[in-house]
């Protein structure tokens, strides 16, 4: 016969389970501050009805969620993570990232995204001539991290004067609009278009945007975080929400060294099991 276990007791290890945690969620956090990329992103949790939000910071071998009320750069701080980071961190742009000392580079699928959006919606050629040339980028650095090389300078330097005339085409497609001061007066500062918005995006972070294919360590995409990531939407789906910020702060924590245990290729039972008894073994 079976047997049936009360919430409080599951209650009660997961509790346990936090704590005895503590320590290998800071090991985590050191080997994610040594490592040369790193990947970041958040994504909203309901914690009692409130807007809140789960950061995550991950490579192929580390997982960390944090719990937080905010999106922005106290969250990030409190994580503990970017403050000391020297390496290069993938993110899609959300401009809390760019207020830290490392070094940066930008998801270009979230960036293709809105390329074929302007596109589609505007007709704009050079939008579907970025696209195409930033996939002509990533098929030569592909082929180049298969061989163990890096591309060429002579190459690097002609894609770059493509992408260049690709954005004097759009600017001149997208000029900025004449307003008198009168109108700046009566109705105030016109937000930019989406358009002339990514285009000053491309030109002053064009060195982030590219550096995929000028640092073979550095991914196309932002794709691992949302991996990463996907477990939190499911639990969201799922559960509905937290009842209280406790409850988030644990499932973050058990939630990324499950995530971590699974990367390195150990026994997620075995491991649970090891950390409520005893010491948790470290991946």
């Amino acid at each position: 016969m079976g047997f049936k276990i009360s919430s409080d007791t599951i209650i009660k290890a997961e509790k346990n389970l936090y704590h005895k945690l503590k320590g290998v969620t800071n090991h985590i956090k050191k080997q994610l501050i040594k490592e040369d990329v790193i990947h970041g992103d958040e994504t909203g949790i309901n914690v009692n009805g409130r807007n809140e939000q789960c950061h995550l910071i991950s490579t192929k071998k580390y997982t960390y969620y944090f719990h937080h009320e905010s999106r922005g750069f106290k969250a990030m701080n409190k994580m503990g993570v970017l403050p000391k980071y020297r390496g290069i961190i993938v993110h899609d742009f959300w401009k809390s990232y760019l207020k830290y000392k490392c070094e940066h580079a930008l998801c270009n699928v979230h960036i293709q995204r809105e390329l074929d959006n302007i596109f589609k919606k505007h007709k704009q050629k050079w939008a579907k001539e970025m696209s195409d040339l930033l996939y002509e980028i990533k098929e030569q650095a592909d082929c180049a991290r298969k061989l163990g090389t890096k591309i060429g300078e002579d190459t690097i330097k002609t894609f770059v004067e493509k992408y260049h005339s690709i954005l004097m085409k759009g600017f001149e497609d997208n000029p900025p609009p004449e307003i008198s001061k009168e109108d700046v007066v009566k109705r105030g500062i016109q937000a930019q278009s989406k358009s002339k918005n990514l285009l000053d995006r491309l030109a002053t972070y064009e060195k982030e945007i590219l550096r995929f294919a000028t640092d073979m360590r550095v991914p196309f995409s932002n794709n691992q975080a949302e991996r990463d990531l996907r477990m939190i939407t499911i639990q969201q789906k799922i559960s509905g929400n937290f009842r209280k910020p406790r409850g988030a702060d644990v499932f973050c924590r058990i939630r990324g060294y499950i995530s971590t245990l699974i990367k390195n290729n150990m026994p997620v039972i075995g491991s649970l099991d090891t950390a409520i008894e005893d010491v948790p073994p470290l991946p």
